[in-house]
């Protein structure tokens, strides 16, 4: 599979094997990339803060002809890059793919690629859920430093593609390609269903050109079934390989429409984590298991929650017609500082660029829980970053629908409303009844006081994290009873709600949530949180190593509970 396969040219070479790492550009040790050195499948296992770290790598290059370009995936934070010597160019974000042309300082034979990695920027860098203390607490994870994605050398000719967009049209049969090269030149763009051609275009391109591609075949991108179409754009002799789905995506009035079908969404939310990769998992079919995991309970699409992941995930979920919320790491800065809005967006728009064209995002939400800074309540968010990240976001695409804050506070416009509690069933009940009987949405923290901003009566609404139930401790909640090999032991151990070593009980507390929420037909969907624990925060459906804590028989009455309230929001109607 090519490290970005929504974008990939055959000519690609990975360059994961062979690194070298060292704390002090003194003494060096392997490291086996993309794993970051905290994991322990980089081979380094260190935890504590690396405000600075070094890598260096040699290849061998046969040819240096036509146009050499270097691919990082992604590196956190601020990164450096050298060939030979050479500086060619630096990046910053820890979460989005930057690329160097490097043809001017290679050479035939041996070179070497050496990188300056700084991630002191405490306060100051889009983090997400990295701790910023020693140990990992609260929904606060072990921290990422340095190559957590491929890196991969491209060899494209000297007239090449540079983006394209799709936008597909399933009521017209159509694809429109907005393609973009670096020089005039002949285009032709081909796509292909199950091998067999179904549309071809050709001609002259200037820089930039739209394409409308009618297609000879319609199948749609709907739930569980990917249907997807390849795609090969061809410029002159750079040929690129890509592939989309053909769907639409919707709010009408409070409902979401997948391909002008009404659908609701059933989600769990799923932060990235592993045991022994962190952000990186081991291997494809260990992201496959992740996606499995989520199907096998009834959900029907997953929140990608407080980072950017890996592009082979997405296309997973692209090829299963599973159903994805774009999201980013949007922790981690001052949201009071009006200064930090720049960063944020060239972050944000890097993300959007490079996922535009997965047909599983079926919306937009830049920003989780934008409250101001936990540690300093004096500091109150500035409304303005999060109603700016909104417009840029519809701007940039206007396909799909933004939520401008997960949770709150909310800004002057979103396309959904959503919002998150882990109060008692009790008072959960008294927030749905509220909103069914009288359209008012007054739940904790939605809203922020100073901007005297409410919810606007008959918009979409979404229950976008829910339960955290916590059970099947592995931490010191679970003395007495015997600790799932796989599982991790933190004495910290918490989750959201009590903790219950019985499976049955929670299954029960879980169906009775789900079954409240399917009564009241104006919310959209929800995200049940969590589908995994992640060290501490053991409040998942599986154990962090993902083996099970519900047996079988568990499994099932939660996925008929989903798979039921799904039935129930197409149908207008619920029979408990």
């Amino acid at each position: 599979m090519y490290p970005n396969p929504i974008f990939a040219r055959e000519q690609t070479t990975l360059l994961n094997d062979g690194w070298e790492f060292s704390f002090d550009n003194v003494t060096w040790q392997p490291i086996n990339v993309p794993f970051c050195p905290q994991s322990k499948l980089s081979g380094i296992d260190y935890t504590d803060f690396i405000p600075v770290c070094y890598y260096k790598k040699k290849f061998n290059l046969d040819d240096v002809s036509g146009r050499k370009v270097l691919h990082f995936g992604a590196v956190d934070y601020r990164a450096s890059v050298y060939v030979n010597g050479k500086y060619v160019g630096g990046h910053v974000g820890g979460y989005t793919p930057f690329e160097f042309d490097i043809s001017q300082v290679v050479k035939a034979g041996e070179n070497e690629i050496f990188l300056v990695v700084n991630d002191d920027e405490k306060g100051r860098s889009l983090s997400g859920k990295q701790s910023l203390k020693r140990r990992s607490y609260g929904c606060f994870y072990t921290r990422i430093t340095g190559i957590w994605q491929s890196v991969w050398l491209e060899d494209t000719p000297e007239k090449y593609v540079c983006e394209f967009y799709f936008y597909p049209d399933p009521t017209n049969s159509l694809l429109k390609v907005d393609l973009t090269v670096s020089a005039r030149g002949n285009y032709r763009v081909e796509v292909l269903f199950e091998g067999k051609e179904v549309g071809k275009k050709q001609g002259k391109i200037d820089y930039r050109k739209t394409i409308r591609l009618p297609l000879s075949e319609k199948h749609l991108w709907e739930e569980g079934k990917g249907n997807l179409y390849d795609v090969k754009i061809i410029f002159e002799d750079d040929v690129v390989l890509s592939y989309f789905g053909l769907r639409t995506v919707e709010y009408k009035d409070r409902d979401f429409f997948l391909n002008g079908k009404k659908t609701y969404q059933a989600f769990a939310l799923d932060q990235g984590y592993n045991i022994d990769g962190l952000y990186t998992a081991p291997n494809v079919a260990f992201m496959e298991q992740d996606l499995r995991l989520g199907v096998e309970l009834g959900f029907n699409g997953i929140r990608l929650h407080q980072k950017a992941f890996d592009p082979q995930f997405l296309y997973l979920c692209d090829r299963a017609g599973y159903m994805v919320w774009g999201e980013y790491a949007s922790w981690g800065i001052d949201y009071s500082n009006l200064d930090y809005y720049g960063q944020f967006i060239q972050e944000w728009q890097q993300v959007m660029k490079r996922d535009f064209n997965h047909p599983s995002i079926i919306l937009w939400c830049p920003l989780n829980e934008a409250w101001g800074q936990p540690e300093d309540p004096r500091k109150i968010r500035d409304v303005r970053i999060v109603d700016e990240i909104y417009h840029f976001t519809k701007k940039f695409d206007a396909t799909r629908p933004c939520i401008d804050v997960s949770g709150g506070h909310h800004g002057h416009k979103t396309d959904v409303y959503d919002f998150h509690c882990y109060e008692d069933i009790t008072e959960v009940e008294k927030h749905l009844a509220l909103f069914s009987e009288q359209d008012k949405l007054d739940v904790p923290l939605l809203y922020c006081k100073y901007d005297k901003l409410r919810y606007k009566k008959g918009a979409p609404v979404h229950f976008s994290e829910c339960g955290g139930i916590s059970f099947g401790f592995a931490g010191a909640d679970r003395e007495t009873e015997t600790v799932n090999e796989g599982a991790v032991q933190f004495e910290d151990a918490w989750g959201y709600g009590k903790g219950e070593v019985d499976g049955d009980v929670f299954v029960s507390r879980y169906c009775a949530l789900i079954e409240l929420i399917s009564k009241h037909l104006k919310i959209s969907g929800f995200c049940y949180t969590q589908l995994y624990d992640i060290e501490q925060e053991q409040n998942g459906l599986y154990y962090y190593d993902r083996s099970d804590k519900l047996t079988q028989d568990q499994k099932e009455k939660i996925r008929k509970c989903n798979e039921k309230i799904r039935k129930a929001y197409q149908a207008d109607g619920y029979e408990v």
